[in-house]
Order: C-alpha cells, then sequence, then structure tokens
C-alpha cells in the first residue's frame, strides 16, 4: 500500500472517529429511539465507497469499527457494528458500481443495510421476539438518517470535488 494511502487512511479514521464521538454525545438527544445514532462517522466510510478501492473502504470500515469500541464502546456495540458494516459497506460497493449514481441513495441502503446487519445480530445473540420489535423503528431511523447523510455527503464532495479542481489537484 502507497504512503499516500495510508495517509488518506489514517486522516479518514481520524475524522471517522472524531464525528463518531460527536455522533455519541448526539444520539440522546436527537435520535427518538434508544441506542440509536446519527451514523455520522459513516460520511467517511461514504467517502472511501466512492473514492478508495473496497479492500480500503474494509480496512477503514474495520479501523473505525475496532478503534470506536476501544474508545467509546464495549465489544457488544463492535459486534453489532462489525456486522451492520460488513452488510452495509458490501452493499454500498455493489450500488456504486451503477454509472453516476449518487451518494444519497447508497447512503439510504447502507443505512437499511446496517440496520439489517445489527438485527441479524440482535437475532442471533437474543430472540426475534425483541428484534421484530425494534427493528421497524431502527429501519425507519435508518433510513431517514441514510438519506440525510448521503445528502450531506454529496455536498461534501461536490466542495472537495471544486477545490481540486481551483488548485488543479
Amino acid at each position: 500500500m502507497k504512503i499516500h494511502t495510508l495517509a488518506k487512511l489514517a486522516i479518514l479514521t481520524a475524522i471517522a472517529l472524531i464525528l463518531g464521538f460527536l455522533d455519541s454525545l448526539l444520539s440522546g438527544v436527537v435520535m427518538p429511539v434508544p441506542g440509536m445514532k446519527l451514523g455520522l462517522s459513516n460520511v467517511a466510510i461514504l467517502y472511501a465507497v466512492f473514492f478508495m478501492s473496497p479492500v480500503e473502504t474494509a480496512i477503514l470500515m474495520l479501523l473505525k469499527v475496532g478503534l470506536s469500541m476501544l474508545l467509546f464502546s464495549n465489544p457488544f456495540g463492535a459486534l453489532y457494528s462489525l456486522a451492520g458494516g460488513v452488510l452495509s459497506v458490501a452493499g454500498m460497493r455493489l450500488l456504486r458500481l451503477i454509472p453516476k449514481i449518487s451518494p444519497i441513495p447508497v447512503s439510504t441502503v447502507g443505512g437499511i443495510l446496517h440496520i439489517i446487519g445489527q438485527c441479524l445480530i440482535g437475532f442471533v445473540l437474543f430472540s426475534i421476539r425483541p428484534v421484530l420489535f425494534y427493528a421497524p423503528w431502527l429501519l425507519i431511523c435508518g433510513t431517514v438518517t441514510g438519506v440525510l447523510l448521503g445528502i450531506l455527503s454529496d455536498g461534501v464532495f461536490k466542495g472537495l470535488d471544486l477545490y481540486n479542481r481551483r488548485c488543479g489537484v
């Protein structure tokens, strides 16, 4: 792996962790469902989906999950994040194969798949009853946050593109 790529992964990991910390501060105030988060750190993952290789995207997701567990969570939280992250990244990478697709539908599907991955882990660990009760609320929130993060990411990507064109990068 090139030094440029390693530096980009380090920066994106730092961004994901900072956004994840902000997310943990906001989750109790903003989200209507207990334990639900906005998923702000997924802006960094979405950037990787659009501008980095599948392997680099997977590495970023694993770094984000592992370091977030050490800093903000616990092994159970990491298990939920890992299951959601794997399914989400796989689905977003597949959607990314559609030419000129916007970050908005990619992020939306990623949010939905993340919730499905977490529900699958919940089913394995607990049973189907609590998952069936909780899943519809999570899917609604995951869809809404996926759309909002897609809109945010679309704006960030356009701003970065404009900056790169002006600077001749």
